[in-house]
Parts: C-alpha cells; sequence; structure tokens
C-alpha cells in the first residue's frame, strides 16, 4: 500500500463504525474506493492492522501485539499486498494473472487468525486476472478478507463488482473538509481554501499537499509570461531557460497541466479550478484543436520525463508550441 500513516479521517468516522461494530459479519470482499486524496489508503491501512490484531481498541489495533509488529515490519504472515510491479509502474500497468494465481495456497491455507490481502489499484486487473479473482472471491476459505482499492471502481468487471461490498471513502461534505483545511491550514483565508479545495477536486488532503507546492504561488507569474510569449511571439528560450531553473521539472508539468485544462475549459464555457486567474487574454490566442493537442504533447512530455529525458529539452520544445506561430 502507498506510504502513508494509518488513520481514519473524520468524513471516515462512520464507516468505521459501521465496519468495525458489525465485524466479523461484514463479508469477505470489500471495495473502499474514492478519488485521490480522499485518504482511502489510509483507512485501509488502519482497517487491516484492526482485523489482524490480536487486541482490538475500539479505534484503532492496539500497535503491541506481535500481529502489529509483524505488520509495521512488513513480515506479517497472514497478510498479502498486491500491486502492480515495482518495474512495470507506467501508466496503465496491470496486474498479471500469476499474481492472482499465486495466492491460492494463501486463501486455501488454515491456521489461527484472519488473513487479509489488499489489491491496489483494482483497476489494475486485466481480464485474466479478473476471472482468477473471482474463483477465488466465489469460493474463499474461512477468516479470510480480501480488500480491492480503487479510484475509479466502475472499470472493475461487473462480475467482480457484484461480489463486493462497495464503500465510498470520499463522501465529505464541505463543513469536513473546511474544518481540515483550517485545522492544518490556519493562516489561509477562504480564498486560499476555495483554490486549493477546487484544484483537489474537493479532497481535503490533496488540497492540503497542493498547499505546500511552490508552483501554486507561481501561477499567475506563469499566465503572463505565455500570454507575453503568445502575443509578441519571439523568445521562447528565453522563457524555456527561465521556467526551467524556477521549478523542477514535474512541478512544472503539473502546474502547466492544470493551467491548460482551464485555458481549454474557458474555451468551451465550463467552470475553471484556478478560479484566481483571468483566461481571457490568453484563449483569444488558441483554437479549441491546438490546445487539445497541446494536452497530447504534455502527456508525451510525462512519460519522456520517465524515461530520463533532458527536462530543458522537453521545456524548450513546449514553449516553441505555445509561442502558436
Amino acid at each position: 500500500m502507498q506510504d502513508v500513516a494509518p488513520q481514519v479521517y473524520p468524513w471516515q468516522q462512520a464507516l468505521w463504525q459501521n465496519l468495525t461494530s458489525r465485524f466479523p459479519n461484514i463479508g469477505h470482499g470489500l471495495l473502499f474506493y474514492g478519488k485521490t486524496g480522499s485518504g482511502k489508503e489510509a483507512f485501509a491501512k488502519q482497517f487491516v492492522a484492526w482485523v489482524l490484531c490480536q487486541a482490538r481498541q475500539p479505534q484503532a489495533a492496539c500497535g503491541q501485539c506481535s500481529s502489529c509488529q509483524w505488520l509495521a515490519a512488513n513480515t506479517h504472515p497472514n497478510y498479502v499486498y498486491v500491486s502492480t510491479d515495482e518495474e512495470n509502474k507506467k501508466q496503465n500497468a496491470q496486474i498479471k494473472i500469476e499474481k492472482i494465481r499465486d495466492l491460492l495456497p494463501f486463501v486455501q491455507q488454515t491456521g489461527e487468525g484472519w488473513r487479509v490481502i489488499v489489491i491496489q489499484p483494482a483497476e489494475a486487473l486485466n481480464q485474466a486476472s479478473s476471472n482468477a479473482l473471482l474463483k477465488t472471491l466465489e469460493e474463499p476459505g474461512e477468516q479470510v478478507l480480501i480488500i480491492l482499492l480503487a479510484q475509479h471502481y466502475l472499470k472493475l468487471p461487473a462480475t467482480i463488482r457484484s461480489r463486493l461490498q462497495h464503500f465510498a471513502l470520499d463522501r465529505i461534505n464541505s463543513d469536513q473538509a473546511q474544518d481540515y483545511l483550517k485545522q492544518h491550514l490556519p493562516q489561509a483565508g477562504q480564498s486560499q481554501y476555495d483554490l486549493l479545495m477546487n484544484l483537489a477536486n474537493q479532497m481535503p488532503i490533496q488540497a492540503l499537499e497542493l498547499a505546500g507546492n511552490e508552483w501554486l504561488g507561481r501561477r499567475a507569474e506563469f499566465v503572463h509570461d505565455w500570454l507575453k510569449l503568445v502575443s509578441q511571439k519571439n523568445m521562447p528560450l528565453q522563457m524555456a531557460n527561465k521556467w526551467n531553473k524556477t521549478l523542477v521539472f514535474a512541478d512544472f508539468l503539473m502546474m502547466f497541466e492544470y493551467l491548460l485544462a482551464d485555458l481549454t475549459a474557458y474555451k468551451l464555457g465550463q467552470n475553471i479550478k484556478n478560479i484566481d486567474l483571468d483566461f481571457s487574454a490568453l484563449a483569444q490566442h488558441y483554437h479549441l484543436e491546438y490546445l487539445f493537442q497541446l494536452y497530447s504533447d504534455l502527456q508525451q512530455a510525462k512519460l519522456l520525463l520517465k524515461q530520463n529525458v533532458q527536462s530543458q529539452l522537453l521545456v524548450d520544445q513546449l514553449c516553441i508550441k505555445l509561442m502558436h506561430v
């Protein structure tokens, strides 16, 4: 599972009470789903530790028993985590059938205590691995719990979804979100809270992560440089050199993707997420078709970044395209 601390967020308390009060009568297959920043990984970690714990507390595992110590050391004999291969983390990577087949001895073994399997991201299951998992879900061993984590659960085959209990981890009302941000960002104003929540798709954990990014305070400056570039149609390499030095490339790409998405939304007459920026002047210089091509180029740049292509070259090429000669 992702390197997150196990915890139950305020908007997950009702679900925690629901699951823990009904346990062990909760079925053997659970689906936790929600947007990035909903806290589903932290919740799953807390619940897995609680299920395996030998001295459960109402809100958490005890943290002291041998089970808790094994889990903390990633050596628990009754816990298996299944994901895409470490060397295959590229976009659209899949969980291969061999990984699901390898679960069979674990599921069928007998012994004391619960055995837990976590599969993440569940969307990475291909047709073959889904079929293999289906057999496990239909004939689970005793005291076996299988938890799937997904962002887009509708991408899972209907046959898999129908055999799982579904739990949304991203049902967060505005008061809960505001309280969370105010607790962790007490110096920010309401306009900053609104901006962060917009950029984070209304997910407060994601909003908090975005608040710490340097590019957040550089957006207006970049839009100014972008407008100057496309208006005057010269010196793209000077702009590229400036921004390659200002931001690390991954942060630059993230900032640009947000701005490009908003520029496209503005052209389409839709709501924008960067509510503190004005895209009207910039929008006059581009047709939608060209913006879609820029988005395609951006995705290609993200792939090249993973192949260790020089960032300066990629920013140079991008700024030349932004000039739109």
